[in-house]
């Protein structure tokens, strides 16, 4: 029997196996190459640096909101128009007349004419006086007498002159409103004292005493109270009324009150405050008084 060493040419079969397991070893290096190598591709090895993302803001109403209660805007009263009260045309002529004292000492001619913005001017012409002292004029509502001593010196008081034989001339401001209730032209004394002179021409003595004669147009205007009849807080009674039949004038009542006298008459506060400036407060939180009257005819402001 005879036996062959493992060496050498002659063992064909071992180099085989050898270069087997050489082939199989290469084959996993190059499955782990591959492995490590898909493993840079998807994810493995350095990342690069995150970026950060903003989530989009939710435009939905939290449902811890929902249940809140929804505010209703509270309506703004509308703001009542301005009154309005057309003036006379300027240049209208509303009253015209002659002064002549009881005997005649004085004299002149008198007319009382519209400047166009609810005011008047009385114009005096031809104005001639023997009495020794100035002499001037004036408006009264109540007519005094002639010899009276005069204590209130009236509206649109002005000196015409004194002593003079030729005819003289000027004009006095009567001031702005409804000037017909001013009923009387008083001529009197603005003597400085009793000293020298007579009696009856002393200091603040009437003189002449004329009733003036008004022809005022009637001023246009958006104001037209109508009364709605007597309700709480608005029980007073109507006094007076114009020539169209409209309320002129109202007598208060107990615990009357602005708001409802301006309801019982179809108009906003605001305007029964512009037809009676004269009330009583301020700042639109003016009160009545029983018993006493409110002007409710824009013609007599």
């Amino acid at each position: 029997m005879s036996f062959r060493t493992n060496h050498g040419p002659d063992r064909p079969s071992g180099h085989l196996a050898r270069l087997g397991r050489g082939f199989a070893t290469l084959v996993a290096a190059t499955a782990v190459v591959s492995l490590l190598a898909s493993c840079a591709l998807f994810g493995g090895g350095a990342r690069p640096s995150a970026t950060h993302t903003t989530k989009p803001k939710s435009t939905g109403t939290p449902s811890s909101q929902s249940s809140l209660p929804t505010t209703t805007p509270v309506p703004t009263s509308t703001p009542a128009p301005l009154a309005t009260l057309t003036p006379v045309p300027q240049g209208t002529v509303v009253a015209e007349g002659d002064v002549a004292s009881p005997l005649g000492s004085i004299r002149f001619h008198y007319r009382m004419v519209s400047n166009g913005n609810n005011t008047y001017s009385a114009e005096y012409s031809n104005f001639t006086s023997t009495v020794p002292v100035p002499v001037p004029a004036t408006l009264i509502d109540i007519s005094p007498s002639v010899g009276d001593g005069l204590t209130y010196h009236g509206v649109g008081d002005h000196l015409l002159g004194g002593p003079t034989s030729s005819a003289q001339s000027a004009t006095a401001l009567i001031g702005d409103g409804q000037p017909s209730y001013l009923g009387a032209l008083v001529t009197y004394s603005s003597a400085a004292s009793f000293d020298g002179v007579p009696q009856e021409l002393g200091p603040n003595k009437v003189l002449a005493v004329n009733t003036i004669r008004w022809s005022v147009p009637v001023r246009q205007s958006n104001v037209h109270p109508v009364d709605g009849g007597a309700r709480p807080d608005a029980a007073g009674s109507v006094t007076a009324t114009t020539p169209s039949g409209g309320p002129r004038s109202y007598e208060v009542a107990q615990s009357d009150t602005t708001t409802a006298v301006a309801d019982r008459f179809g108009i906003p506060v605001e305007w029964l405050l512009w037809l009676n400036p004269d009330l009583p407060g301020d700042g639109g939180n003016q009160f009545l008084y029983a018993s006493t009257k409110l002007n409710l005819d824009p013609d007599s402001l």
